[in-house]
């Protein structure tokens, strides 16, 4: 019985440490799970910082990628203008390739130089009154030949005054009758057409400041015309060319094959747009406080184009709004394959893609010299089938941004340009298609350069209305020069109320 009692209470005792141990086990595991439930807690937590750090790097890897592609921007591989690069600008790289042709004039030009005129204003007859060798006077020599030697130069310029007397006449009713006075012929003293015409060809022509056009009338022709003057005569003339600028409108609307390009220009203080339309033969500029769809719209020009009508633009979103036939410019497309060809594993597209375009503009300049209307169907094919293998290797260059992929993730400038190129085979070739199209957009770059001019004197335009007046000149001067007619010529009938209308056909 004892050794039973023994038992139970040693049994016990033991029981009790096993419970102890046991309590104090539960304890611990109990430690243990808070412990790895907060190091679960804390890996989570360093897996989602790492994810944003990550993420982070990625995204200013891409940042400094951009600001380095912008850093490397020049002329050459961007729509940056040469101006831009100041005074460390490298030597200039042409695109073109280079030929056998000597600089210069071709056999065959004609060239240029100052030549003699057959009856010129003045002839003054030199004799020699010594001879060279004895010294004996030579009043009585026989004159054995004549050199002739023209001098090109200026008369003395002044204002012819020209007086209208307008007699009064009495009949015998006793009524008095003035003469009419001729047209524009409405001061007792005006300044006539003529220098009217000069002092608008200063400022819309050269882009002369009213101050500086003040002063060189006054010093060049002894007309001290005042700045408020100046301003008047400008308005005026812009005011006047609304019938011209019906039918260049007219006309641009007509037209089979129309350029189209913008820019932006100071005025008031704020940010305007200036919209130029064009052809060989005609131009438009329009402004806006807009430079979207809803301008081009207000200019006139491009919404009503036929849809036959090919439209030539830089691939800017806002011209696809237009139902139209469009062509891409290759000049643009040039500098920006130049620009994917220098990130590294593009340059075999993009090169490759870039002197494509290139050969194909050198067969349709030769097809046209010949007079052909269409390069060969099967030449056009076989252009066609390379300018699809330059896309298909650009995409294999790039298999994390497939076709149709837009939106995922951010896609670098080459992989839109890419797109692009893809998406817009017909309109990237039509050059190659339709043989009346350029291969550039540079004719409306050219039609927009006098804008910069004008920024880069004036700095800006005062006003809106001063900025309508300068496009509406503008769009007379280029149109009249495209057409072989004298600026200050055209400039001088519009001020004589009879202004020059130019062809649309």
């Amino acid at each position: 019985m004892a050794q039973a009692s023994s038992d139970v209470v040693r049994l016990r005792v033991e029981l009790a440490e096993l419970r102890a141990q046991n309590a104090e086990l539960r304890l611990t595991c109990q430690l243990l799970g808070e412990r790895t439930e907060a190091l679960v807690e804390r890996d989570q937590r360093h897996a989602a910082e790492n994810a944003a750090l990550r993420e982070r790097n990625r995204l200013l890897s891409e940042e400094v990628a951009e600001l380095r592609r912008r850093v490397d921007q020049n002329p050459r591989n961007s729509h940056r203008p040469p101006s831009s690069e100041g005074y460390a600008k490298p030597a200039p790289r042409s695109r073109r390739e280079r030929t056998d042709r000597q600089p210069g004039g071709q056999p065959g030009h004609p060239g240029a130089t100052l030549g003699q005129v057959a009856t010129p204003a003045e002839r003054v007859r030199h004799r020699p009154e010594v001879c060279a060798g004895c010294g004996a006077a030579l009043a009585e020599a026989s004159v054995v030949s004549t050199e002739h030697r023209q001098v090109f130069d200026l008369p003395e310029i002044a204002l012819r005054v020209v007086e209208h007397a307008l007699e009064h006449r009495r009949c015998g009713c006793g009524r008095v009758t003035m003469a009419d006075p001729p047209a524009g012929v409405t001061a007792p003293a005006q300044y006539g057409p003529g220098v009217r015409a000069l002092a608008t060809y200063l400022l819309a022509g050269q882009h002369l400041p009213l101050a500086r056009t003040g002063e060189l009338l006054a010093e060049l022709i002894g007309a001290p015309v005042s700045q408020g003057s100046l301003a008047g005569w400008y308005a005026d003339a812009a005011t006047a060319l609304e019938p011209v600028l019906d039918v260049v409108t007219t006309g641009l609307a007509g037209a089979e094959v129309i350029g189209a390009d913008e820019t932006g220009i100071r005025i008031d203080g704020g940010l305007g747009w200036v919209h130029a339309a064009r052809t060989d033969a005609l131009t438009l500029y329009t402004v806006s406080a807009q430079r979207g769809i809803e301008a081009m719209t207000e200019g006139g020009v491009l919404p009503a184009l036929s849809r036959d009508a090919v439209l030539v633009h830089d691939f800017w979103a806002p011209y696809w709004h237009f139902d139209v036939t469009h062509a891409v410019c290759g000049a643009h497309l040039g500098r920006e394959l130049v620009a994917a060809a220098e990130v590294e594993g593009q340059a075999d597209w993009a090169s490759g893609l870039d002197r494509l375009l290139i050969e194909i503009n050198r067969t349709v300049a030769s097809a046209r010299d010949t007079g052909a209307d269409e390069l060969a169907a099967e030449l056009l094919a076989t252009y066609r089938r390379r300018y699809g293998k330059y896309i298909d290797a650009g995409w294999a260059a790039n298999p994390e941004h497939g076709p149709g992929q837009r939106g995922k993730r951010r896609r670098p400038k080459h992989v839109n340009l890419l797109d692009r190129l893809d998406g817009h085979r017909d309109e990237v070739l039509r050059y190659a298609a339709d043989l009346r199209v350029p291969f550039t957009n540079n004719g409306s770059e050219r039609d927009i350069r006098p804008l910069k001019i004008r920024l880069k004197v004036a700095g800006c335009l005062r006003t809106m209305a001063g900025a309508q007046a300068f496009c509406r000149l503008r769009s007379y001067l280029s149109s009249a020069r495209k057409q072989g007619q004298s600026a200050f010529g055209v400039l001088r009938l519009l001020h004589a109320g009879n202004p020059w209308m130019p062809v649309t056909a």
